[in-house]
């Protein structure tokens, strides 16, 4: 892994290519130990995105990496997951893969009890709070029975937007043009995404006025939530902040462990895998958090999220209660996930995607331009949309071309950014043959943002 030095990375590809190591446990970069004798790779949790490697060169599936690697050598390919994505599922189907369902968990307890608070009848009913009343009566009833509770939020700091009152104008990193994070733990303005930190000003930059104010519940507030209606509940946090540091992550699950805390709050950091007998709530605060991004993937990243964080519920000898707060309990992937049913969640959005023909049933590339001129990126995207339609028209290709367009996230760490997306049975055959320099091309990316 990549925590090794170069010394011991080395040493234990050398090992493991003389056979002396038997078993290689690792992320992506395992698949390279190259062992005499491979017999069997297991992929867990494979429909994680980790798998695909989308940050330095050479991008690439592990997964399909592995797939291909276990083709090579005749070796046994597990793939493990309760929440397949659809484009695995489909695949397994039709190659005629063997999928082994596991119909009850290892203890024999029932999976978790899933209930639905629909925060559009709470604010009817006069009840602002980010917490429902079903879910505060809950986490009482847990506290006095001595049980554990898992809080999940999937926003880190306190306040997601900052904006001016007066003029509307919100504070925005000036490297990623988009809005900071208050976390008002460190008292300042934060960017998740390149780092960059702003005091927050006494005054609007933009009008002068001093009536900025902050919008959207981060687990930093909820933490501070709980802390004020159940005071004597001892709580943790866990969140990219607080597990910063060597052996800090661990830190903090091994305390929440040992029961040394009642309410464990985090961020998708406690969905993962985490097994704790005692835990007897987990409560959801937002099901539609990124429900909304333009991505044909987000509602199988909800029915995915929202699958692992209540199953962290009631572990143990006694089945759990996982409480779901929502604004769209009609979504269908939101609705699958309550009813705790992949087949129905996998049929819809099979449905839906053969509708709108995305992958499964067709193969995507995506071309990004990335550049400090905001026209110079403009430009160059226009100029590469240019030469793909005329390839797509001189070899009348069955590849329809979608935009160019602004990226969702349009500036990120100092750079312009605008891609053009490809779509159709084989697109890889288009662009093959181009020279293509300065552009970033990820085929079956697994995400659009």
């Amino acid at each position: 892994h990549s925590a090794l030095g170069e010394g011991e990375r080395f040493d234990t590809w050398r090992r493991g290519r003389s056979g002396e190591f038997r078993v290689i446990v690792g992320p992506r970069s395992a698949l390279a130990v190259p062992l005499p004798d491979l017999g069997l790779i297991l992929v867990d949790e494979c429909h994680e995105d980790a798998y695909y490697q989308m940050n330095e060169r050479p991008y690439f599936s592990a997964i399909r990496a592995a797939s291909d690697l276990a083709e090579i050598t005749g070796s046994q390919l597990v793939l493990g997951s309760a929440t397949p994505t659809t484009a695995q599922m489909f695949k397994a189907e039709r190659s005629g893969w063997h999928i082994a369902r596991l119909q009850q968990r290892a203890t024999g307890v029932k999976p978790p009890r899933v209930m639905v608070a629909d925060m559009r009848a709470e604010l009817r009913n006069g009840n602002s709070e980010i917490f429902s009343r079903a879910l505060m009566r809950e986490i009482g009833n847990t506290l006095r029975m001595g049980k554990q509770s898992i809080l999940f939020l999937n926003r880190r700091g306190t306040a997601s937007y900052t904006f001016c009152h007066s003029c509307g104008e919100p504070l925005k990193c000036p490297n990623c043009d988009i809005p900071y994070t208050w976390h008002a733990s460190r008292g300042r303005l934060e960017c998740h995404y390149c780092g960059s930190v702003m005091k927050l000003p006494e005054t609007c930059p933009n009008c002068g006025s001093d009536e900025i104010h902050q919008f959207g519940a981060g687990v930093e507030l909820v933490e501070q939530l709980i802390g004020e209606h159940f005071p004597t509940a001892r709580v943790i946090r866990l969140d990219a902040d607080t597990a910063e540091g060597v052996g800090n992550h661990e830190k903090l699950l091994s305390r929440f462990a040992r029961h040394e805390a009642d309410i464990l709050v985090g961020t998708q950091m406690v969905a993962k895998g985490l097994d704790f007998p005692e835990v007897r709530l987990v409560g959801i605060l937002l099901a539609d958090v990124g429900a909304n991004f333009h991505d044909y993937r987000v509602d199988e990243h909800t029915f995915q999220m929202l699958t692992q964080v209540a199953g962290r519920a009631g572990r143990a000898a006694e089945q759990g209660l996982a409480i779901l707060q929502t604004f769209q309990p009609d979504r269908y992937s939101i609705r699958s996930a309550v009813n705790g049913d992949y087949d129905r969640f996998y049929q819809d959005d099979l449905r839906y995607r053969r509708m709108m023909g995305y992958p499964p049933f067709s193969r995507m590339i995506r071309l990004e331009i990335r550049e400090e001129d905001p026209d110079l990126a403009r430009d160059r995207s226009y100029e590469l949309a240019a030469i793909l339609r005329t390839e797509i028209r001189r070899r009348d290709l069955k590849t329809r071309l979608i935009g160019p367009a602004p990226c969702f996230f349009p500036k990120l760490k100092g750079k312009y950014r605008w891609h053009v997306i490809l779509r159709g049975p084989d697109p890889v055959k288009l662009i093959r043959t181009l020279d293509l320099p300065n552009v970033r091309i990820e085929v079956d990316p697994p995400s659009l943002l």
